[in-house]
């Protein structure tokens, strides 16, 4: 029987947010799959089980990005195909914010804002808290809605958000978001 892997989706993927996703798997003593980074996603859903499946420890944070296509992109389409595999179960969804002109929009159970607190409002690239509650505007959420993920958080652009998520600051929007998810998903007893 296969172990399922336990996943955190992550709606972004360029260098400021692998670098702060690399940060904090290590932070949680789980696994970031690093060749998932990319503007956009450069690998098949299939590809990153692959990898996910290669991955030494839980949790694994895998990295998604659709480089402002608007509609289903290349990282929404692998990002179903990984929420979907029989070999994958899905902690939850870190849903980034971008300016995309609010063509694409994803609920969210819960938002942080660049100062770290939690709220129902959803909150825009910089992290600011906007005043529509329940949802932020992205370019890679587009099928979030679908994937029935347990818990769906959201934040600014990773490793950014007016530098309160910088990776030489430990990333600590990026990691907040990810200790919600397992906390939720009763992990939190992981290093970090």
């Amino acid at each position: 029987m296969v172990t399922k892997r336990k996943v955190i989706l992550i709606t972004d993927g360029d260098v400021y947010a692998n670098r702060a996703v690399e940060l904090v798997a290590r932070e949680i003593g789980g696994r970031c799959i690093s060749m998932s980074q990319g503007n956009p996603s450069r690998y098949t859903g299939l590809e990153l089980v692959e990898l996910i499946k290669q991955a030494k420890h839980d949790p694994v944070l895998v990295m998604f990005d659709d480089s402002g296509f608007i509609g289903e992109g290349f990282g929404e389409t692998a990002m179903r195909v990984v929420a979907s595999h029989p070999d994958i179960h899905v902690l939850g969804v870190i849903a980034v914010a971008s300016r995309t002109r609010r063509e694409e929009w994803t609920k969210v159970d819960v938002c942080i804002d660049r100062d770290g607190q939690l709220t129902e409002n959803g909150v825009d690239k910089f992290g600011a808290q906007e005043y529509e509650i329940g949802k932020i505007t992205g370019d890679t959420v587009y099928c979030i809605d679908e994937l029935k993920a347990p818990i769906v958080v959201g934040i600014g652009d990773i490793g950014k958000m007016s530098h309160q998520d910088d990776f030489k600051k430990g990333a600590p929007i990026t990691k907040l978001a990810v200790q919600i998810i397992l906390e939720r998903s009763g992990l939190d007893g992981i290093r970090g």
